[in-house]
């Protein structure tokens, strides 16, 4: 799926509860991460339309799960953000549980794109979420952000160190890929993936 392969691209809808999300089967690629690691510019930056998923500065946006249609064929889906947010911890139970209740019984899904800062060290809760979705098989891969070329070598070293910290739990490391939405970088890796990705379903 090179540049020219996103031929089309759509916000389709914002839906509070699994129960609420599109039926059919189309497949869909899950984004997810901490509430500030950039999900809303990774998915502009591989689309190739700027501002079709809405960025904001503010923590803790993204509070539904946002679907947009790619080539007509997949759904890529903004999960919203773990961790940091100005809410009640009533409000950040309930968007774990539908979260869980997503990877847990969403047979579209086909694999989990947990998005991580590249430019800091290994978070736990970083850790935690990767944890649980091997342990549970849920398919996923490690798309590390903000991997500038002027802070490419503290990207790699944090990197690795995440991949150690794996290795800890005696489980094997996901597959891996190095972005920069400043730099233009990790586009064609992580789209050609994809395009296999679908081929195989």
């Amino acid at each position: 799926m090179s540049d020219s392969a996103i031929r089309f691209a759509e916000y389709k809808g914002s839906y509070a509860k699994v129960e609420a999300l599109p039926k059919g089967p189309m497949p869909e690629i899950a984004f997810v991460g901490r509430s500030n690691v950039g999900k809303s510019s990774l998915i502009n930056f591989l689309s190739g339309r700027l501002g079709m998923a809405h960025t904001s500065s503010q923590p803790g946006k993204t509070q539904t799960f946002n679907y947009y249609l790619i080539n007509e064929e997949v759904n890529w889906v903004d999960m919203p953000g773990y961790g940091y947010a100005k809410v009640s911890q009533k409000q950040r139970d309930a968007w774990q549980k539908e979260m869980q209740k997503y990877l847990a019984e969403r047979e579209q899904m086909r694999v989990v794109c947990q998005l991580i800062d590249s430019r800091i060290k290994p978070q736990k809760i970083d850790l935690e979420f990767t944890h649980a979705c091997l342990k549970g098989e849920v398919p996923i891969v490690l798309i590390f952000t903000k991997g500038d070329r002027k802070g490419r070598n503290e990207a790699k070293s944090n990197q690795a160190a995440y991949d150690r910290a794996l290795r800890e739990f005696k489980l094997s490391v996901p597959r891996q890929f190095m972005t920069s939405a400043s730099d233009k970088t990790g586009r064609e890796e992580i789209l050609n993936w994809i395009e296999e990705l679908l081929a195989e379903s």
